[in-house]
Order: structure tokens, then sequence, then C-alpha cells
């Protein structure tokens, strides 16, 4: 580059105030700095409060934009809880409320991935934009009266950008339903390639970590988590050629690193156990070291895998329970969602078929793979059925063990309306008793006085004649009084006995050797015996000895 003769002193001039700016930058930085180093605790706190504050604002902004649902983090006890998969009859994706009743390990009910979700949105927001500027675009065209060529309408296709929206809000992320109950401690996750295990895996440990950081849970229902120390992840290939590490091999050095440094409080996640290298040994292994975190290791363990021996511990170890992703076998689909109890099939055939693999590859697969793994299959299905079965017959059973409480309660009710129906009844024949004895008594006592009465206006020979006579009317027409008092007496004492209640009549029961009334007999007689069961006694007046109801004696 030349520069002219005439440029040189004006740019000699304008370096000189470059350096001039730069010098004078250099002493107000540098008076700064003498300034800060006087206060220089205080406005490095002030820095880490305000740096504390953005995060905590910037959490809640992303809760806010997200809204997620505010977790439930709690410690984890050693109390016993409950199958997962009775939790969820018939597999159904759970719509209630988070169940207080039930204990859980874990409890994630319709829970997103935060990068799927983001990534939607951000498409979204794309589409809806070029929607916008498209229809934008052909308003100013046609008021600056421009007449649009096919190409350019092709270009601007509203019709199409629309569709795209409309299939992006159909294609909204699919969230997944976990359910581990408190006392399961490893969790086997099977199914098809694509079918979603793995983003399971990222969904709950990501759901961990944002609960522990302070983030909303992104669930649109309520969530409980314990409080994890540590969440170990062993997802991916960890294949290093620098530190000549094979896919198996970086696997083993993950997982032994993991066995070291996770704790009981720890949420340990595997992907693909056991992969890498023969089937049969990585299968053996796979149960291992599965079985060892269930025993010694981590609270919750949760492991992805397509090897069929590890679907079997379930039954074996109630520290185990199975899942698996479901498959469309209709459409030759994943579709994404959690299936609980039941073990999945890797539908690796299937997924070639929709991907276009040959068809005579296809058919010699399937041959191949009937013939090899028939028989783990044939297990698998026959322990589902029985223990479908036993579920059918156990809630059967509880269905009638309630009808039976039911009609327990009913039995009970309507004996105690009889009972109480009878001694009502029992109650008014004894007063309509007593009524009429009082009634007896009151005309024969009106009787007594209208002959007395008459007597005394008759004449003295027919007062004398009357007189011998009317002791013979008088005790023709009136009782004598001890019959009339034990009538009275007799039945007062069944109406008051009535109206005792049981324990009021087992206190006044006589007892063998007591001196009772008795109202036929109007006399005393000695207890000999006391039946209260059936309301008798034995009782001995004189030589004569007589079995009575409670009732005919008074005591």
């Amino acid at each position: 580059i030349v520069e002219p003769l005439s440029a040189v002193p004006i740019n000699d001039e304008l370096q000189q105030a470059r350096e001039l700016v730069a010098k004078a930058e250099a002493e107000v930085l540098l008076k700064i700095t003498e300034k800060m180093q006087v206060d220089l605790d205080g406005i490095e706190n002030l820095f880490n409060c305000m740096i504390r504050l953005d995060v905590i604002n910037a959490r809640a902004s992303y809760s806010l934009s997200f809204g997620g649902t505010c977790p439930d983090i709690f410690l984890p006890e050693a109390d016993d809880g409950c199958l997962a998969a009775e939790a969820l009859p018939g597999n159904k994706i759970s719509m209630a409320s988070y169940p207080t009743k039930r204990k859980w390990t874990l409890y994630l009910p319709k829970a997103y991935h935060p990068l799927l979700l983001q990534q939607h949105r951000q498409n979204m927001q794309k589409a809806k934009k070029d929607v916008s500027n498209a229809i934008a675009d052909i308003r100013r065209r046609k008021l600056q009266g421009e007449n649009m060529t096919q190409k350019e309408e092709t270009d601007i296709n509203l019709s199409f950008l629309e569709m795209q929206v409309t299939k992006l809000q159909q294609a909204y992320p699919v969230p997944v339903d976990i359910f581990v109950a408190q006392k399961t401690r490893v969790l086997v996750i099977t199914g098809p390639n694509t079918g979603g295990k793995t983003i399971c895996l990222k969904t709950v440990g990501l759901a961990a970590m944002m609960a522990k950081s302070g983030l909303h849970v992104l669930s649109s229902e309520p969530v409980k988590i314990p409080w994890f120390d540590f969440v170990f992840a062993d997802i991916g290939d960890e294949q290093s050629l620098s530190q000549s590490l094979s896919t198996f091999s970086g696997h083993l050095k993950q997982i032994s690193n993991i066995l070291k440094h996770s704790t009981s409080q720890s949420l340990v996640l595997l992907d693909e156990v056991g992969a890498g290298t023969n089937p049969l040994e990585g299968a053996a292994l796979g149960m291992s070291l599965l079985e060892s975190f269930a025993e010694t290791g981590a609270l919750l363990t949760i492991a992805t895998t397509h090897h069929g021996e590890l679907k079997t511990l379930k039954y074996s170890n109630d520290a185990f329970e199975n899942a698996c992703t479901e498959f469309d076998e209709v459409n030759l689909k994943p579709t994404y969602r959690i299936l609980w109890g039941i073990p999945g099939r890797s539908n690796a055939i299937n997924i070639a078929e929709r991907l276009g693999l040959p068809n005579i590859i296809l058919v010699n697969a399937r041959e191949l793979y009937g013939a090899a793994s028939a028989e783990i299959n044939e297990v698998i299905i026959d322990m589902e059925k029985f223990k479908q079965n036993l579920h059918e017959h156990i809630h059967e059973a509880q269905h009638y063990l309630m009808l039976s409480r039911d009609l327990h309660e009913n039995l009970l009710v309507t004996r105690r309306k009889v009972m109480q129906h009878g001694t009502d009844q029992r109650y008014r024949k004894m007063q309509e008793i007593s009524e009429v004895a009082a009634m007896a008594r009151s005309i024969l006592h009106k009787k007594v006085r209208q002959l007395r009465a008459s007597a005394t206006l008759t004449s003295q020979p027919t007062i004398a004649n009357k007189s011998q006579h009317t002791p013979a009317i008088n005790s023709q027409n009136s009782p004598p009084d001890n019959i009339k008092l034990s009538v009275a007496t007799k039945a007062k004492y069944s109406i008051d006995n009535i109206r005792q209640s049981p324990s009021e009549k087992r206190a006044k029961l006589p007892k063998v050797g007591d001196m009772v009334h008795v109202s036929s007999l109007n006399r005393k007689a000695t207890v000999l015996k006391v039946e209260p069961s059936k309301e008798e006694m034995v009782v001995q007046a004189g030589n004569i000895k007589l079995k009575l109801k409670l009732a005919d004696v008074i005591t």
C-alpha cells in the first residue's frame, strides 16, 4: 500500500491521538483498579450475588417459559412400596393426580425431554414465522400491484407452509411416564430400536438434575423425585482410539467407575447394558451387574437392553421391575409410550421392513430368529399370562370380599332392626295388657262401689237380707286383692323388663340362693338355677320345684 505524501501528517496525528487515548484509558483503568483494591472483597461478593441472582432469574424464566411443574423432592426412606404395574391397571397412561396413598421411589408422569421440547418449539416458531412472512410478502406485492409469476407463487406457497405448521402441531413430542415403586431398585427397559428407550433414560436423568438445580420439571402433572446425591450415566459409545478402548471396554470402564463411586442415594442410568460383545457373555455380565446394583448399589438403577435374559430377573427378584417401549405392529412404528410390568421385544426385523430392507432377507431372518429365541419368548409369555391370570383372580377375590363385607354389614343392620322391632312389639303388647288390667280393676272397683251404695238405700230387713247376700256377691264379682296385685305387678314387671337394656337385665338377674316372689303362686321361692341365655330359672317353693321364665318372678 502506498501512502500519499499529503496523508502522512494526518495519519501521524491520528496515530498520536490513538496513543494518547490508549494512555488515558490505561490511566483511568489503573485508578479504578487502585480504588477497587480497597474494597475488593466487597466487590467480589457483590459480583457473586449478581451472578446468583442472574442464575435464579434464568431458572425462573426457563420454568415460566416451558410451563413445567414444581417437583416434590423428598429424602428416600427404606419403607416398602408397591408394584408400578399394579398402580397402572391395563397399562394405561395415568390421568390422575399424584396418588398420596402409594409409596414411590420416582413418580414422573407425562415428562418431556427438554431438548426435544425446545427443538419442537423452535421449529414451530420458524414455521409460523415463515407463514407470517409469506402472508406479508403477498400483501405487499398486491398493494404494489405486482403480478407474480408462476415460479414466484410456487416459492411463496402459503398452503404448503400452513400444512407444515399443522404437521408440527400434530407431531408434538410424546411424554413418557416413569412410575417406580419404592421397593424397586432396578428398572429394566426393553423394546425396539428407535423406540425411545435412550430418550427415556435421558428424560429421567435431566428431570433429576433439573429438580436439584431449582428448575421446574417438564411435566403436566405433579412430580415426586427423591434427592439423588449423584446422577451417573453410561449412555452412548465410549470407544477411544487414544486410550485403545473398544465400545465394550469403554462401557466397562465407565460402569466400573460408577460402581466405585455410587452410593445408596444415587441414580444410575445404563444404556444397552451388556452390549458390544458376545450376546451370551454380555447377557450374563449384564445380569450380574444389575444384581450387584440391586443388592449393594444405587438407590435406583434404570437400564435398557436387548438381552432377553435380563427380562427374567423380575420373576426371581422383587427388587427388579420390567417396562418396555410400545411398538405399533400394525403400522410398524414405535409409539414412544412406556408399558409397565411387560418385557418388550426388539422388533428389529419389523423395523428393518419399515426401512426398506429386501423381503428375502427379512423372511430368512424371521426363520432364523424363530428357531433361536422361541424358547425364551415362550417362557416370558407364559409368565406374563400366569401373572395376568393371577391379578385377575386377585381382583375377583377382592371384589367378592367387598361384596361379602357389604352383605355382612347389611345382615347386621337387618338383625338389629328385627330385634328392635320384636322388642317394640313386646313392649306394645305388655302395654296393652297393662291397660286392659287397669281397666278391669277400675270396672270391678266401680261395680263393688255401686253394689255397696245400692245396699245402703234399701230398708233394714232388706238391708239385712242384702247384707247376707252381699258378701257372696262381693266374693263372686270382686277378685281377691292378692290376685289383683299379682296381675298388676306382673304386667308392670314385664314392661319394666322390656324397657331395660341387656346390661341392666344381666345386672339384676337373681343368683342361686336368692329369694324371689313367684307371681303365679303369690309366695316366696328360693332360686336353684339361673339360665340367662334362655331367660329361665328353677325355683323351689316349699316342696314344689318349678321352671319359670324370668318375667314370671320378682326379685
